[in-house]
């Protein structure tokens, strides 16, 4: 490649901007990614990346500490030591490896009621009030009568207090299905609570202008001279665990059918969950909810060019984002997109002189159906649709973002609960699930990259009204 790879973001956006530079990098397979590979390289240097790597090698230590300490098994997906992609993946054990989070947690209140129960539609028909008209009650009723035993044994998770307390492993199975649905859980890093309040540490790195990670300056100095001190600043993000309900009507006849009610409860309340986690952690106001990445303290936005229509995506638009991510996250970013923005993306074109061409060339012939899928990558980075963002035209309708800055805490336990009295005269049982869970930000602020420039640099960058 003859470009020069550029070393700030602002020269970032002069060669992504040059039709000519583009079409040589796009030329082959690997040139985009080693044009990606060396703007991070060049940036990083010009950061001072050796005391970058160790400072933030000291965090992941902590984190990792936290997460050992707290009974899970996953590692922290920030590459923060520089290493490459593929340290990411966390240990999983006994999940499928799609799953990417060890969702099971030892030292879950639910480890208690662990084994009893073959699965959850089992666990629910067992505590139904009318279980001893099941054809197959002379089985659940001893696994109930361990239920409980363990129950009221335990303390305050008793039906009297609340509701049953979900074992553990139904627990982790429920969340295990909603990761095929979410965009944003299979992603984020997931911190287990052990209480109702968890801070997290942080770094608290506002500009690279005369430091990095809040305060650390390096200092040439001659042989035998002193040395300067420097330190950095920590802060700390705090999860409260907030309230998440699902709720559904069950006609009795189903709970009497039990592989019926499986597939119906299987189905129905995983994706639930996942939904409306997911709708918090995009765009949740932080108040009685988690606060979602969008609109959030640490969001650039990114304004629409001059004269640009409403309701429009245009390729400088993508070009201005890309170049705001934080260097060291382009190898993680997403992008994520309203479905509206589709034909927006599907149909931007890339000037190159007096001629152009489409930014996605897809091949619409054989493949499933007829047609393959257009390619999902923009600058080679992942796209997905999404209709839990606003629509067309709004902030938050695309987003790059790295998501392994935002933190999800997971409380670990969850409860059902039923009831035979409010749908009593329609035969019906009402079931509540109830989760716990909070999500935030990681970083509280963008950061002023060393060059000084005005643009500044953060892990979620989005595209302003417009």
């Amino acid at each position: 490649m003859t470009i020069t790879i550029p070393d700030s973001p602002a020269a970032l956006a002069e060669v992504l901007n040059d039709g000519t530079k583009m079409k040589e990098i796009l030329s082959t397979r690997e040139g985009l990614g080693e044009f990606i590979q060396g703007y991070a390289g060049a940036v990083d240097k010009a950061n001072r990346g050796e005391i970058n790597a160790q400072a933030r090698e000291q965090m992941q230590l902590v984190l990792a500490e936290y997460l050992r300490e707290s009974g899970s098994d996953a590692k922290p997906p920030v590459d923060m030591t520089g290493n490459s992609q593929a340290s990411l993946a966390p240990t999983i054990q006994g999940l499928p490896a799609g799953a990417r989070k060890s969702l099971y947690n030892k030292r879950a209140p639910g480890t208690h009621a662990d084994g009893i129960f073959d699965d959850f539609s089992e666990f629910l028909r067992a505590t139904w009030y009318k279980a001893d008209r099941l054809r197959d009650f002379g089985d659940l009723r001893p696994k109930r009568d361990r239920l409980l035993e363990v129950q009221n044994s335990y303390g305050t998770e008793v039906p009297g207090d609340g509701g049953f307390l979900v074992p553990e492993t139904l627990r982790s199975e429920i969340l295990q299905v909603s990761l095929e649905t979410a965009v944003v859980r299979p992603r984020a890093t997931v911190i287990p609570m052990s209480s109702l309040r968890v801070p997290i540490p942080m770094i608290d790195d506002t500009s690279h202008a005369s430091s990095i990670l809040g305060g650390v300056v390096g200092y040439w100095t001659e042989e035998a001279a002193g040395l300067t001190e420097s330190q950095a600043s920590f802060g700390r993000v705090v999860l409260d665990a907030k309230k998440l309900t699902a709720y559904a009507e069950v006609p009795n006849e189903l709970l009497m059918d039990a592989p019926a009610f499986a597939g119906f409860f299987d189905g129905t309340f995983p994706k639930a969950i996942s939904w409306f986690e997911d709708i918090a952690f995009l765009t949740g106001t932080g108040d009685g909810e988690p606060q979602g990445f969008i609109n959030s303290p640490v969001s650039v936005q990114v304004a629409a060019e001059s004269g640009q229509p409403t309701q429009t995506i245009v390729w400088e638009n993508i070009v201005k984002m890309y170049s705001r991510m934080l260097p060291t996250s382009l190898g993680r970013a997403v992008w994520i997109c309203s479905i509206d923005a589709f034909p927006q993306l599907a149909t931007m074109a890339l000037s190159v002189g007096t001629g152009g061409g489409p930014v996605w060339i897809g091949n619409f012939a054989g493949g499933q159906g007829g047609m393959d899928a257009p390619p999902a990558t923009i600058l080679g980075r992942p796209v997905y649709f999404t209709e839990k963002t606003g629509p067309l035209g709004t902030t938050g309708d695309i987003s790059f973002v790295d998501l392994s800055y935002y933190l999800i805490g997971d409380r670990m336990e969850m409860q059902v609960s039923s009831s035979e009295h409010y749908k009593f005269a329609n035969d019906k049982t009402a079931y509540r699930v109830v989760e716990r869970v909070d999500g935030k930000p990681w970083l509280q602020s963008p950061i002023t990259p060393h060059n000084g420039s005005s643009n500044t640099l953060s892990p979620v960058v989005q595209l302003a009204s417009r």
